[in-house]
């Protein structure tokens, strides 16, 4: 029985390192729904095939820019349409964000992620996020910045500073898209995919389960992303955290199997990604998150906070990590060779 189920999935068909294209919706439907054992088992073998099955790259995230969003995206406590009480504040100094990379570095981060709440950067503020991001380099860390939508300049000003990825977000299927954010279309999201991408940084791109989606809005969403024209370097998977004053404060929970699916399919779908591991890992059981890692996880944020939302303690981490006998993945060569970049004054 279980051999029918492996070729009636084709689950022996995707354990490549390049993955492959053209994924259609009822061929990632069918992996979804394949009995766990099976999807687990196929999910890890892909992992095995692309990376060390016990490392895990670690990543900090602080939010440079905190509130006043204009977007209406009804999961954020950032936007200033609804009634989070959270307080807006200004765009960091960037001798200020580079003490905090410094001490993120120190304590083990690799890559040093930093988020502005903006639908889309000034130019008055290029100059101060181009600093941050050599600044970032010269510390010997990878860079990823998340700054709302991008047209093809500002990802060019940002690829020359040597940023390495980009977070946009899809969020969701296409067609569930406009149930959860009105103030931006999910077109609006592949262009600043399309212009971060072809000015040569990595895409860092994903999206959050529990925002009232059907399992067949998370296995579209997961197409959307393995399907295009280069799959995301990056593939965070959230798990909402449910903020009193947003318009999902209510919404019900994510099954933690219906979770571990999602990220064992995106795992298979997109063989050489990381897929991280993302916000909602207070609310997870040391149980679940060990799922997630097997299923190919190998990614998380460190720290205890991310933006604006709690995140497990770094010696919660440290032990998890202890007892699974996972390991921090190293810095790519790349990175660990790098001249130091010269700090741009900001402006």
């Amino acid at each position: 029985m279980a051999q029918q189920v492996w070729d009636m999935t084709g689950l022996s068909a995707v354990a490549g390192t390049s993955g492959r294209r053209g994924w259609t919706r009822d061929e990632a439907l069918a992996l979804y729904r394949a009995p766990f054992n099976d999807l687990l088992f196929q999910a890890q073998s892909v992992h095995r095939a692309n990376f060390d099955p016990n490392a895990v790259q670690l990543s900090r995230l602080l939010s440079i820019k905190t509130g006043g969003c204009p977007e209406d995206c009804g999961y954020c406590s950032q936007s200033a349409r609804h009634e989070s009480e959270l307080t807006a504040s200004k765009l960091m100094e960037v001798e200020r964000v580079l003490g905090e990379a410094r001490k993120a570095r120190d304590a083990g981060a690799t890559r040093y992620c930093m988020g502005a709440a903006w639908r889309s950067p000034k130019d008055r503020d290029m100059p101060f996020v181009v600093a941050m991001v050599e600044g970032v380099k010269a510390l010997g860390m990878e860079t990823c910045m998340t700054l709302g939508m991008l047209n093809p300049g500002q990802a060019g000003r940002l690829k020359a500073a040597g940023l390495d990825y980009y977070n946009h977000n899809i969020d969701t299927s296409e067609s569930h898209y406009a149930s959860v954010i009105t103030t931006r279309t999910f077109a609006d999201r592949l262009e600043t995919l399309e212009n971060v991408r072809e000015a040569g940084i990595k895409v860092c791109s994903g999206g959050i389960l529990g925002l009232g989606e059907s399992e067949v809005d998370r296995v579209d969403m997961l197409v959307t992303l393995a399907n295009l024209p280069e799959p995301p370097d990056s593939v965070p998977i959230n798990m909402l955290i449910a903020i009193p004053g947003t318009p999902l404060e209510n919404a019900p929970k994510v099954d933690p199997i219906d979770f571990v699916r999602t990220i064992a399919l995106a795992r298979i779908m997109m063989p050489a990604s990381h897929v991280r591991l993302s916000a909602g890992r207070t609310e997870m059981s040391d149980e679940m998150q060990a799922l997630c890692f097997f299923a190919g996880a190998n990614s998380i944020f460190v720290g205890e906070t991310l933006l604006t939302a709690g995140n497990p303690e770094e010696d919660k981490d440290a032990l998890l990590f202890q007892r699974l006998g996972i390991h921090p993945m190293e810095k790519p060569a790349e990175i660990e060779d790098a001249p130091c970049a010269s700090m741009a004054a900001a402006e």
